[in-house]
């Protein structure tokens, strides 16, 4: 395993809020979803679909940073939930994911994220948007993994909607592959745990180590 380096933090690529009393350990934020996947004519793929859905502390946090309170019946008015998706909109300028897609080991370009959503669900804060894959890619070929992470491991991020394939999607399967750690992945764990909110370990897409994956396949 490369050996781990500490610097201070630049914003994080998903930091739409962080909470200064979480505790000092990474990952600070844990969030819960999945991705779709919308194929074409020829079982090209075209776009992903994807779902966060934040853990209920992240939750209360962001709502207050954003100076939203829930209404009597435990929800958001509509006029706050149509101003939080209009403020999460605006992604930062390090946004680097979360579904990061690959095909023989080869990236593959996504747009920018488009029509973000945001709703309560148990008190939970979920939010769906799309990318649009730059060049769509033939699927009956080779596989495409999706890795659900972020590469810092200030979030993590964990499967757990079964992925859905949508569109002309004939003859083609969804696999969840869990994150299961071996020895030294729990020993890089125990050393990120170290690290305070305001430093982040140098090793490149160092949240990868720890991705759940969904690996499609097309007839």
């Amino acid at each position: 395993m490369t050996r781990l380096l500490v610097h201070r933090a630049t914003p994080c690529a998903l930091a739409f809020a962080m909470s200064a009393s979480a505790a000092f350990a990474h990952p600070h934020v844990f969030i819960d979803g999945g991705v779709n996947f919308v194929v074409g004519p020829g079982h090209e793929l075209e776009a992903i679909e994807v779902t966060w859905l934040y853990d209920e502390f992240e939750t209360l946090y962001m709502l207050a940073s954003h100076g939203m309170d829930l209404n009597a019946q435990g929800a958001l008015d509509e006029a706050d939930r149509q101003e939080l998706v209009r403020r999460l909109s605006d992604w930062p300028a390090d946004f680097d994911g979360s579904a990061h897609l690959t095909s023989r080991g080869e990236a593959i370009a996504l747009d920018w994220p488009q029509n973000l959503d945001a709703e309560l669900v148990d008190g939970r804060l979920q939010l769906t948007f799309d990318r649009i894959l730059q060049d769509p890619i033939k699927m009956t070929e080779h596989a495409v993994e999706a890795a659900f992470f972020e590469r810092t491991y200030f979030f993590d991020f964990t499967v757990t909607n079964t992925p859905e394939i949508r569109g002309l999607a004939t003859g083609c399967t969804a696999e969840i592959i869990p994150f299961d750690p071996t020895a030294q992945d729990k020993a890089l764990l125990d050393v990120l745990a170290k690290l305070s909110r305001e430093e982040t370990s140098d090793i490149e897409n160092v949240g990868g180590f720890f991705a759940d994956r969904i690996v499609v396949r097309c007839d």
